[in-house]
């Protein structure tokens, strides 16, 4: 009896040019959370109230702490490579002009991102935490809200973060980047 193997899995990698051009022509659901990773289309988790909640508190809270020193980008597009584009809960980016209209901010626009995790823990924890370092991310902060701590990945060196800590009791945190400027992370958990 002859042993017939399947044909191999053929992947089809796509770019962000790409996949802005499948948003655009109705190839996904309106308010469907997609994001790009390496090439291939992947579902985000949806969004539960604490989480939204918790995101609506983090804005205000880096906002009033920023002062206009750092743009504060909430769930939007940010464009790591040619084939990665996520959409972050929030990053802090560097001051620009045109608010990054002109163009999605990239790795050398941040300053931070931070990602609040309720069903997404361990995909933020893995994949997203390699994504980021691999993309020399300065700092990757994930709110972890089963957990009730904050973990902070900082110093990435050949694409992965060397200093690893986390808190069960946040509290005046400095941001990188803005030497001068702590963001009180003390009601973080409400």
């Amino acid at each position: 009896m002859e042993l017939i193997l399947p044909p191999p899995i053929t992947r089809h990698r796509i770019n962000a040019e790409q996949f802005h051009k499948m948003a655009e022509v109705g190839m996904f659901v309106p308010g469907e959370r997609v994001e790009l990773i390496e090439g291939e289309v992947l579902d985000m988790a949806p969004i539960g109230s604490f989480h939204c909640g918790n995101l609506n508190w983090l804005n205000q809270t880096f906002v009033e702490a920023t002062h206009g020193n750092a743009i504060v980008h909430i769930q939007n597009a940010l464009r790591l490579s040619p084939i990665v584009e996520v959409y972050p809960d929030l990053a802090l980016l560097k001051p620009r002009a045109d608010f990054y209209r002109k163009a999605h901010p990239g790795p050398d626009d941040v300053l931070l991102v931070v990602e609040v995790a309720d069903t997404s823990s361990a995909y933020d924890r893995g994949i997203k935490a390699e994504l980021y370092a691999r993309h020399a991310i300065p700092e990757y902060w994930i709110v972890d809200i089963p957990a009730r701590s904050v973990r902070f990945h900082r110093a990435p060196i050949d694409g992965r973060y060397t200093d690893i800590t986390a808190t069960e009791t946040p509290g005046p945190t400095p941001i990188p980047g803005l030497p001068s400027i702590n963001v009180d992370l003390t009601g973080t958990f409400g």
